[in-house]
């Protein structure tokens, strides 16, 4: 296996993806309380239910990427103890985070051009991340290229519920979250793109399909607290 934990310096993707980079940056230092506050805790939640999906698969490398302050990938070096666990991120402050927190193996990449070999991989997980890249299949199959055939694929990503909660919900995601956000980070042009983004980012059976027309197999939707979050996973073809 070659040294994946070799920095590189990726190019900003244009539009979409140099903005998203730029508003993760002035975020950092901030991030990981506004998302404990904002998401009421839940969050820690939501990882270790992807964790213990991951950790039945006894995967011997795993792949978290868009890793962003590294929770995943700390809860993954923990549940999966003699996993050889990449994490990787094309925003340099959020990386800082995530090793000054302790994730071990570090990888500045964009997730739409990978730094490794086709196969190398038996999990690939992304968590709130998939939504803000530049081309939601010309990553997923980046993705699957990185995949082993028959591995697991797992995305956890934000999602409007269904109704009675979906209207209390938009209330939250456009009115109030930003503001308490501003309190927290500062940045509230940050959370304005958060609540724009989910909206427009397709959930359950349009997700499926999608995973499905890049490379996977057998894609299931689970929602987590009431649909707020979706839990996605697929296997590699």
């Amino acid at each position: 296996m070659p040294n994946l934990t070799e920095p590189l310096s990726p190019t900003p993707a244009p539009g979409k993806g140099a903005g998203v980079q730029r508003l993760f940056s002035a975020i950092a230092r901030r991030y990981d309380l506004a998302n404990h506050l904002l998401s009421g805790g839940m969050d820690f939640l939501w990882r270790r239910r992807a964790a213990a999906i991951v950790r039945a698969e006894s995967p011997q490398t795993i792949l978290d990427v868009a890793t962003g302050s590294g929770d995943l990938a700390l809860v993954l070096q923990k549940t999966c103890p003699t996993a050889h666990i990449t994490a990787t991120d094309f925003c340099q402050p959020m990386l800082d985070e995530a090793r000054r927190k302790g994730v071990q193996n570090i990888v500045l990449a964009d997730a739409l051009a990978l730094p490794f070999p086709d196969a190398a991989f038996d999990v690939l997980t992304v968590a709130f991340g998939l939504r803000n890249m530049e081309d939601w299949s010309r990553a997923l199959r980046e993705l699957a290229r990185v995949i082993r055939p028959g591995g697991l694929l797992l995305v956890l990503d934000f999602s409007v519920p269904p109704q009675p909660l979906r209207t209390l919900y938009r209330f939250y995601l456009h009115h109030i979250l930003p503001r308490l956000a501003s309190l927290l980070t500062g940045e509230k042009a940050a959370y304005d793109y958060l609540a724009d983004s989910i909206e427009t980012f397709p959930s359950g059976p349009s997700m499926n399909a999608l995973i499905q027309s890049c490379g996977f197999t057998e894609a299931k939707c689970q929602p987590l607290t009431g649909g707020i979050v979706s839990l996605y996973t697929a296997r590699r073809t």
